[in-house]
């Protein structure tokens, strides 16, 4: 009763406006302003929740430290809601795991969950909505934390960012406290180069739900209306129960706008491509579907073009070489003050690394300093722990010298060599002899001072499949790219 009292007090609000400065951070939240607080936000329902919100609005948790200052707010933020909530500390210390593999099984098998009715008919994207701003021009720590040694912004750290701000929009979106896990990145793509010294506005909100999935988009803008935007980003997350690790079904979303409704059918269309994509998937017993078929075919006409580059390496195209000879990487031991409010190593982490790879890679490839312009296909396999030993392997997977067409949203790249760049991260145990890939992610580079690249070609048939699928994937893309 107390917390429906509470919601129906705050559901004619609707936006969350976060400030994020280093150097009052840890000062309390009434300092900060936040003009929407949502249902899942939720602030006093009666004295015992004043003292409640008093106390959280002291807490900071641990997992903050190390962070930059945008991630720390929004996980105080959420931290702080989840209190409020379950009346108690978020989730406890051993269930990210099962619920990383949960989610990674739900993925695969695309089964849908099980019907738990949502406590709303249907919640619109403005009640997930969140921004934080991005004050470049006050804080000078802030600056320094997201300036590249160009001068430029630091994309790296703008992907921790977008994973933490996802986390708080779909935890926005749900009734109560269910086990919310990122399932993947679809997309995130640049518009044009922003100007550092400025300041920048991050938001996002819900743009389609499915029976236990929901995909956000997330955009930063030059101004805090959303106008000038230069990156967009579509993160899916699916929702599990917290005992079970079963998928449960969430509240639909009701678009409003046309804008919104746009959206949410190029959502529903995204969600068909995928669950096409896992059955066209080879499997073992199976006959071949005929996109599978297209793709074997395109894997074989590419091995036959390596052939030079194989058995007379000296009379090969010089502009041809081999997928193995691009590759890089490096390890690392994940440290605790890279874990995450569930005690696993952050997502964003993970990627922030993964893009500082592909960068090198695209560098050390091409000659050029690239520029990077969009992300696709990220997926999340396995958790990470603390701890674990984590090998970063890279590669271009394929390049286009002459130019490819990623759509109009994307920086100016007509005529532009690409580079798309692999990397995987790996989980070793070398104890007991054991590595299982956590990560996937898949990185597009432009060439801009180049005029051509070499053409890179594949050294084995496993090689030209992987090369060939992803072709036909990023293919499958530029035709959902306005």
């Amino acid at each position: 009763m107390l917390m429906n009292r509470a919601i129906r007090s705050v559901a004619s609000c609707n936006y969350h406006r976060l400030t994020a400065k280093s150097g009052a951070y840890y000062s309390s939240l009434h300092s900060r302003r936040i003009h929407h607080v949502s249902p899942q936000l939720s602030g006093k329902a009666d004295n015992k929740a004043d003292s409640e919100t008093s106390s959280d609005a002291e807490f900071t948790p641990v997992q903050t430290l190390n962070k930059s200052p945008i991630v720390q707010k929004l996980w105080k933020t959420r931290d702080q809601a989840k209190r409020r909530v379950m009346g108690k500390l978020t989730m406890g210390d051993g269930e990210y795991s099962e619920v990383s593999l949960a989610a990674a099984e739900l993925i695969a098998e695309g089964r849908k969950g099980e019907y738990e009715p949502p406590a709303k008919l249907g919640k619109h994207p403005r009640e997930s909505e969140v921004g934080i701003m991005y004050e470049f021009s006050k804080d000078q720590y802030l600056l320094e934390t997201y300036r590249n040694p160009y001068g430029e912004m630091r994309f790296g750290k703008i992907l921790e960012d977008l994973d933490a701000l996802a986390g708080n929009i779909a935890f926005n979106h749900v009734e109560g406290n269910p086990l919310i896990v990122t399932a993947g990145v679809d997309r995130i793509r640049l518009r044009r180069r922003p100007d550092i010294n400025a300041d920048q506005f991050l938001s996002g909100k819900v743009t389609w739900v499915g029976s236990s999935s929901m995909e956000i988009r997330m955009k930063i803008s030059a101004n805090e209306d959303g106008s000038d935007e230069w990156l967009e980003a579509y993160f899916t997350f699916v929702t599990l129960h917290p005992t079970t690790k079963k998928a449960i079904k969430i509240s639909p979303l009701i678009p409003e706008t046309d804008e919104e409704r746009v959206h949410f059918e190029l959502g529903a269309v995204k969600a068909q491509a995928k669950r096409a994509a896992r059955k066209n998937k080879i499997q073992i017993g199976r006959p071949l579907s005929d996109e599978s078929l297209k793709i074997d075919a395109r894997a074989a006409k590419l091995l036959e073009e390596a052939g030079p580059l194989l058995k007379m390496p000296s009379l090969a195209d010089p502009n041809t070489i081999l997928m193995n000879e691009t590759a890089q990487g490096n390890a690392m031991v994940a440290q605790p003050q890279a874990r995450n409010l569930h005690d696993r190593i952050f997502g964003g982490f993970l990627m922030r690394r993964a893009f500082e790879l592909a960068f090198a890679t695209a560098y050390l490839f091409g000659g050029d300093k690239p520029r990077f312009l969009e992300v696709d296909d990220i997926s999340f396999d396995k958790p990470v722990d603390v701890g674990d030993l984590l090998v970063f392997k890279s590669r271009v997977l394929y390049t286009m010298p002459d130019g490819g067409n990623l759509g109009h949203y994307v920086d100016k790249h007509d005529g532009l060599p690409l580079v798309n760049v692999e990397v995987e991260v790996w989980v070793t145990c070398p104890e007991q002899k054991k590595a299982e890939v956590s990560n996937h992610l898949y990185f597009t580079f432009a060439l801009p001072e180049s005029k051509t690249c070499k053409l890179v070609l594949p050294a084995n048939i496993d090689q030209a499949r992987r090369q060939a699928t992803r072709m036909y994937a990023d293919e499958i893309h530029a035709n959902l790219r306005p």
